[in-house]
């Protein structure tokens, strides 16, 4: 099977951002499938197509990260942005993450940025790993406006207004910048 994903570069201060339309995120969730909760065993050939998928999503894969999230997160790229919504038609950063948890881990999260941030525990930048989340805030003493859910290698999956679901980068300046604190759901 070979798998060909194309990724358009959205606008950023700096930095790239991968967006992917709907239809080619769904190519890999034929890769992901998997008729029971039992975990995957990598062949040669899959893990040559999981590096490449995990390259364009600008991560190292180390094998070991929860597929069902990965396949979660890639079918929604490409998702347009749509304040107070949460459906793959159009959603903000909030019910982008609260829609993964559910169907990746069936937790039914907090609806906005800030109720989440106050039901997680807090944990050091250093600490996060893949299904985490990243709270942002735009200075001292403003409130969370923005949540996403950390991959890995610095990148995180989000709604952003300017572009909809898609990865970006904690090193992003903008993002550097107004990075505030991360956060683990407990499962």
């Amino acid at each position: 099977m070979v798998l060909s994903f194309f990724f358009e570069q959205a606008p950023a201060a700096s930095g790239t951002t991968l967006v992917a339309s709907s239809q080619q995120a769904s190519l890999l969730s034929a890769f992901f499938s998997s008729d029971d909760d039992a975990p995957r065993v990598l062949t040669p050939s899959d893990s040559v197509a999981y590096d490449k998928v995990a390259q364009r999503l600008g991560i190292e894969t180390t094998y070991t990260e929860n597929e069902s999230l990965l396949e979660t997160v890639v079918s929604w790229l490409g998702t347009p942005y749509r304040y107070g919504s949460n459906s793959k038609s159009g959603t903000d950063c909030s019910g982008f993450v609260t829609r993964v948890f559910k169907e990746v881990y069936g937790l039914t999260l907090q609806r906005s940025s800030r109720s989440m941030f106050t039901s997680v525990k807090h944990i050091d930048k250093d600490d996060m790993q893949t299904g985490d989340l990243v709270f942002f805030r735009r200075g001292p003493g403003q409130p969370i406006y923005h949540v996403g859910i950390y991959l890995k290698d610095s990148k995180f999956a989000h709604a952003a207004t300017n572009g909809g679901v898609m990865v970006s980068s904690l090193n992003q300046a903008y993002y550097s910048r107004n990075f505030y604190a991360a956060g683990r759901v407990e499962r």
